[in-house]
């Protein structure tokens, strides 16, 4: 989500928003429609970080995970039940629409970083929400999903910070490190900034970690890899836009989202997968 510097920024609270009647209605229709037809999916966004930590926010959508052999089939049964459905961009997101609600159905990160898998499906939880009996993504990879939230216009550092507290690090720990695979390092700032906010709550996350993430960390500043890559614009593509486009560093956010394309069977982006920008693109 996007702020102008005219709109109030969100405070954190434990109390429920306040839905409008379609609004509701929408998302319950979603949710029983994916599941009278047995379409995996995990509830994600501001449901699933009250589940694990108990704090809501106000939001404007209902973000559904769902891999992307799942994505068009669910597209295709909302159509049918009335909604209207647009891709908008193939790498990681489609939205199925009523009136001026919506949601957001989610295969993976905008920069083709992370993806979702069967095993995100496997390890979701079942839960209520809106009182519709639905599966709500599991603290593990709900954590791993905001590791890339990081770019200049939102930062999702305090999220991961709270799922750490509100768990009370109660996590599988190997299976986030098997999930940020690569992008290990992110992990590492995320936690130290855990660490920074809680210092009480330092054994939350448990010492053999802080070692695993050190051991990797300590030879990369011994002896950096010279053929390692520039991953700015994993980061953020406005910001790190003149690394790339004026000082010829490498363009990693494009090959990431050419091969995940090639991966799901889009050869390029086409005017067509943009029926409308999006302004939530993590």
């Amino acid at each position: 989500m996007q702020f102008r510097p005219d709109s109030p920024i969100p405070v954190s609270s434990s109390l429920a928003p306040v839905l409008e009647p379609e609004q509701q209605s929408l998302y319950q229709g979603v949710l029983k429609t994916l599941n009278e037809h047995a379409i995996p999916y995990a509830v994600s966004g501001a449901f699933a970080l009250q589940r694990h930590t108990r704090i809501w926010r106000v939001t404007k959508d209902l973000d559904l995970f769902l891999t992307a052999e799942a994505l068009a089939p669910a597209m295709e049964l909302l159509r049918k039940k009335g909604f209207y459905c647009v891709m908008t961009d193939p790498v990681w997101l489609a939205k199925a629409h009523r009136g001026p609600f919506f949601v957001d159905l989610i295969t993976g990160m905008s920069n083709a970083a992370l993806v979702v898998t069967d095993s995100w499906m496997a390890h979701a939880q079942p839960a209520p929400v809106l009182d519709v009996a639905s599966r709500v993504l599991a603290a593990e990879e709900l954590l791993v999903s905001k590791l890339f939230v990081i770019r200049r216009e939102r930062f999702d550092g305090a999220d991961i910070a709270h799922i750490v507290y509100g768990t009370r690090g109660q996590l599988d720990w190997e299976r986030v490190l098997a999930l940020v695979g690569d992008h290990w390092e992110l992990l590492l700032w995320a936690l130290l900034l855990f660490r920074y906010v809680y210092p009480l709550q330092t054994e939350f996350v448990p010492l053999p970690l802080w070692a695993e993430l050190l051991r990797r960390l300590v030879p990369e500043l011994l002896q950096p890899n010279p053929s390692a890559r520039f991953r700015g614009s994993l980061v953020d593509d406005n910001m790190f836009a003149i690394d790339v486009n004026e000082w010829g560093l490498e363009d990693l956010l494009t090959q990431y989202r050419s091969r995940r394309l090639r991966e799901i069977g889009q050869a390029a982006l086409t005017p067509d997968c943009f029926a409308e920008k999006d302004e939530n693109k993590p």
